[in-house]
């Protein structure tokens, strides 16, 4: 033991912290830290493991010997073994050495190590990121936005098999796509990127799913720092970075959480509980208050160290709801004989309630595919706290009736109006996610039925009516260019698409739509709210048509959609506006610069005093088939004698 001395950065108020489950920064205290002690450089390790009869530090600096540096056990009950050895230093390979109560000898890695191995080994490294941000200009701007209608266009990436090298076999580093993928993100217009999770993972095509290493980014693509700088580059350019975020499960790995000190001290022993069915994987027990410190921990981590922007929460139904995935005798009922984690539910109100006391500007995403009530709204009303969700019921229903041949679709129009019924009963965000492309459901462009000129429409068509639908809008990589496979993590998307026109449509015409849509406080300002959304006519379903109006909070700013459904060309087709005067095209995804047939309607339209849709006055535009169309008010003069009165008041001014 003389090779370990006793050392500690936890205070018994740590401690009591840890207890009530409410120390929200352990990752400051637990795991490795690098420190001088009397002068001399070693480091503190720190880790719960309460069961054990004994723990020890292994590494490449003592030959993997669990006799050589034990750790000392607090004598305060906490079950945390800690300890201070001289010389270990940055870069150390290290795991700790736990002797079970069944004496058995598990080797694990450090479940607060900010850095491990490459896959597949599993060590983790002694590490203490250090990086100069120089994003205050952004932190700035997003303090001061917090609370503020503000647009989300979400590009989710998965950043193993964005892009491949020209080998095709490796992927990219963390400061390569500081080149690659930034000023991409850039010119197409998106407000973030979304990262399938980063954190270490033993397992690529689980996607990142299945996590090992919580408050560590992979280092398949480099450092910690080096994903900082990633992080600061996005942030620099003006775009937030959102992560994707695995308090349900996580993998039952040797070198993981699961049976860390030979119990189940991070999920639950009774399989009715701890076991997951989908992913076999083991569920975390979020009423254990050690567990729940971790975790709530682990957010806070990446917003405060990493400057993350928000954090989209996977799977929250499963999180949620004890019987999710299970069949009648395979779940153990709440105290009160529901279906409803208490403790869950809990924990996610305090998992928003702390990330938005620390980071008010900081956003918090629910994938959840329930009913649940309240997920977007705040804590204190009642809710859990969220500020978006996940609107996977659109998803369903767009993406079904989507796919049925333009003939039918009359048929089945109600299917795509539904989601009004319920647009505002939460904060909504539109999700064309990975999910939609992989196992089997083929990429995007497959869904579209039609001949090749048919398929790209309805691809632009379809985002034209994601776009302008109430809500924010996420859309995973490749669909942005109409990528003609399912997406296979193991090579690059096929950017070699982009040579031809068709797909430099689609990619033109989501560009166009992101930069419209970050300009157009129609679309954004009341994205969540009903009274930012009206129906011109809903119930036109012999054509297929939509039309409706987008308002922002000033009344003249309002923009007025059209979706034609079906590859007709319909002439002269009249609806209603709100009000009188020029209405101009601005957006028209028939386009011939996205790839369409031209037509539309490239004049101003001046609305008659003719009713139609109970409204005073209405115009009659060329609707082109399968094409998204937005109008604006035109504020331009008409005539020529009016821009000549312009110009000289301009000039004189």
């Amino acid at each position: 033991m003389d090779n370990v001395r006793p050392h500690s950065l936890l205070t018994d108020y740590d401690i009591d912290l840890l207890k009530l489950g409410k120390h929200y920064r352990l990752y400051k205290k637990m795991g490795s830290h690098p420190l001088q002690l009397d002068g001399e450089w070693g480091t503190l390790f720190s880790v719960w493991a309460p069961s054990a009869r004994e723990v020890s530090v292994i590494g490449n600096f003592n030959f993997w010997n669990e006799k050589t540096h034990k750790l000392f056990l607090r004598p305060d009950g906490s079950g945390i073994w800690e300890g201070w050895i001289k010389g270990v230093g940055k870069g150390t390979l290290y795991k700790y050495s736990i002797l079970a109560q069944d004496k058995r000898r598990l080797a694990k890695g450090d479940p607060y190590a900010r850095f491990w191995e490459v896959p597949p080994n599993t060590a983790s490294i002694v590490w203490d990121p250090y990086h100069e941000w120089k994003d205050e200009k952004w932190l700035k701007e997003r303090s001061e936005k917090a609370g503020k209608p503000q647009p989300y266009s979400v590009y989710e990436v998965h950043l193993g098999s964005w892009k491949k090298k020209a080998d095709g076999i490796h992927s990219f580093s963390y400061k390569e796509l500081v080149d690659e993928m930034v000023p991409y993100v850039k010119e197409m217009g998106f407000t973030h990127v979304e990262f399938l999770p980063v954190m270490e993972h033993p397992y690529f095509p689980s996607w990142g799913y299945q996590i090992t290493g919580y408050f560590a980014p992979t280092s398949r693509f480099g450092f910690p720092e080096d994903f900082m700088f990633l992080v600061d580059a996005f942030h620099r350019e003006g775009i937030g970075v959102i992560l994707d975020w695995v308090p349900s499960h996580f993998p039952y790995d040797a070198h993981g959480l699961a049976d860390f000190d030979g119990t189940h001290l991070y999920d639950h022993a009774d399989p009715r509980k701890g076991f997951h069915p989908d992913w076999k994987s083991a569920v975390f027990n979020h009423g254990r208050w050690e567990v729940r410190s971790f975790l709530i921990s682990n957010a806070m981590y990446w917003l405060d160290e990493y400057h993350i922007d928000g954090l989209r929460v996977d799977a929250v139904a499963s999180i949620l709801y004890l019987d999710y995935s299970r069949e009648e005798g395979q779940w153990v009922p709440n105290q009160y004989g529901g279906k409803e984690n208490i403790e869950a539910i809990e924990f996610l109100k305090e998992f928003n309630s702390m990330s938005h006391r620390d980071h008010p500007e900081v956003v918090t995403i629910a994938e959840e595919s329930t009913a649940w009530p309240g997920v977007s709204k705040p804590v204190e009303e009642g809710g859990l706290g969220f500020d978006q969700k996940w609107m996977m019921g659109w998803m369903h229903d767009t993406l079904k009736y989507i796919q049925y041949d333009p003939i039918f679709r009359k048929n089945h129009h109600h299917e795509l109006t539904f989601s009004m019924v319920y647009a505002f009963s939460e904060k909504f965000m539109l999700p064309l996610s990975h999910d939609e492309v992989v196992h089997g459901k083929g990429p995007l462009i497959d869904k579209m039925p039609g001949n090749e000129q048919q398929k790209f429409a309805g691809m632009r068509l379809l985002f034209g009516y994601m776009w302008t639908h109430p809500g924010t809008q996420l859309l995973f990589m490749g669909g942005e260019f109409a990528q003609t496979s399912e997406w296979n993590i193991e090579r690059g998307l096929e950017w070699w698409l982009t040579r031809y026109e068709t797909h430099q449509g689609v990619q033109a015409w989501v560009k166009d739509l992101n930069h419209f849509y970050r300009d157009s406080k129609a679309l954004y300002e009341k994205q969540f709210d009903h009274d930012g959304f009206e129906w011109i006519d809903h119930a036109d379903w012999e054509n297929s048509v939509l039309t409706y109006i987008r308002k922002g909070k000033n009344e003249k700013d309002v923009v007025l959609v059209v979706c034609n459904f079906t590859p007709v060309v319909r002439e002269n087709y009249r609806f209603g506006v709100p009000f009188k005067g020029q209405w101009k095209e601005v957006l028209n995804s028939d386009d011939k610069k996205y790839g369409g047939a031209g037509f539309g309607n490239p004049k101003p339209v001046k609305a008659d005093k003719k009713e139609s849709h109970n409204r005073d006055y209405s115009i009659e535009i060329t609707l082109p088939g399968l094409a998204t169309l937005v109008f604006e008010p035109n504020n331009e003069p008409s005539s020529p004698q009016k821009k000549k009165a312009v110009s000289k008041k301009a000039k004189a001014s």
